[in-house]
This record gives structure tokens, C-alpha cells and sequence, in this order.
């Protein structure tokens, strides 16, 4: 709400002073170690919190109101937080490198996003969802495995990255990719502490 108020002026200086601006991650001609200590790293956290588009908006609360939800009930509240926020700074790290040298920014949080749908097929993977298909003048209520809905989304993802490059829709896809295989991951190795947590 309150980026739409901002002026264009100050909306851009505002995206730039905390989206992940690819440019600005790493200086090639600057020690690594010295660069993971800059404070502007933050911005793979804060650029997580920003949107500009409410469909943008409502599209990432939407799925994470589908997907989130079990998840966060069978991880637990403080292991779902941490897949968002640690899953959504490697997908945004990762979209910085395929976007090197990029000055727009990153933002939003489709990368965290993502690694929820990743955890969520990892955790789930027999779960069946709903759809709703308009079938001529009828509409049909369907069951579908939702590996197969998620994967298909999944592989859109990985086409988009290559078909249209960095800039195919303004999107940086590898977020998406990088978020995904990062929340796959996270749910496969927290399997031993979830199954703890079943039985207390």
C-alpha cells in the first residue's frame, strides 16, 4: 500500500535501497569473504517482504494459503519459518547470479514461495487437489495428484529460465527453480525431526 502511494521517483529509490539488486551482490574485483560480511546482503531478507503488483501479492498468499498450511502444521511453526526466509535467501541469491550484472531488482516472495511447494511434494507426496474444469456450459470438479500440478509448474519454471532468458516476463525464473529444489531438500532432511515431533 505504501509503495503505491510513493511517487515513481521515490518507488525506485526505495526498490533499490532493499530488493536484490544482482549488481550490487558481488564485486568480482573484491574479496569474497570480505563481501559476505556487507551488511547490503540483508537485502536477500528484505526483498523478500516487497511487492509492487497486488496480483503479485495475492498470487504468492494464495499458495502459500494452499501449501503453507500443512506444511507449516507437519514442520512446525519455527522450522516453516525458516524454510521460508532461508529458502527464499538462496533463491534470491541464486536469481542474482543468473542475473549478473542486473540493476533492477529483485523482489517479492516467489522464491520462498517456491521452496514451500517444494517442501510441500517432498512432505506430500500422494496429496491430491481439487481443481475446478469448465467443460463446455458445465464446470466439473476433478481430483488431481498434486506432484502432477506442482511438477508441471516446476518444469514451466526450469523453460521459462531458458526459453526467455533473465528478462522473459520481467521474472528472474531461477528464483523459482532455486527456491523449489531448495525447499525439496529442506523437507528431505528435517524427515528424521518431523517424524520426532509426530510422536511427543
Amino acid at each position: 500500500m505504501a509503495l503505491a502511494l510513493m511517487s515513481p521517483p521515490r518507488r525506485v529509490t526505495f526498490l533499490l535501497e532493499w530488493g536484490t539488486v544482482p549488481a550490487n551482490v558481488f564485486d568480482t574485483h573484491q574479496p569474497i569473504l570480505q563481501q559476505l560480511r556487507d551488511p547490503a546482503l540483508l537485502r536477500l531478507i528484505t526483498a523478500l517482504f516487497i511487492h509492487v503488483a497486488w496480483l503479485h501479492l495475492l498470487s504468492n498468499l494464495l499458495f502459500l494459503m494452499i501449501f503453507g498450511v500443512p506444511a507449516e502444521r507437519t514442520l512446525g511453526s519455527i522450522r516453516f519459518l525458516i524454510l521460508f526466509l532461508l529458502g527464499g535467501v538462496v533463491a534470491n541469491f541464486a536469481g542474482a547470479i543468473s542475473l549478473a550484472g542486473e540493476v533492477r531488482p529483485i523482489i517479492g516472495c516467489s522464491g520462498a514461495v517456491s521452496a514451500v511447494l517444494g517442501a510441500y511434494v517432498s512432505l506430500f507426496p500422494r496429496a491430491r487437489l481439487g481443481l475446478v474444469l469448465p467443460l463446455g456450459f458445465y464446470l466439473e470438479f476433478v481430483r488431481v495428484p498434486a506432484f502432477l500440478l506442482i511438477g508441471i509448474w516446476a518444469l514451466l519454471q526450469l523453460l521459462f529460465s531458458y526459453a526467455g532468458g533473465p528478462s522473459y516476463g520481467g521474472y528472474a525464473w531461477w528464483t523459482h527453480v532455486a527456491g523449489f529444489l531448495f525447499g525439496v531438500l529442506f523437507a528431505l532432511l528435517s524427515r528424521n525431526a518431523i517424524m520426532r515431533r509426530m510422536r511427543r
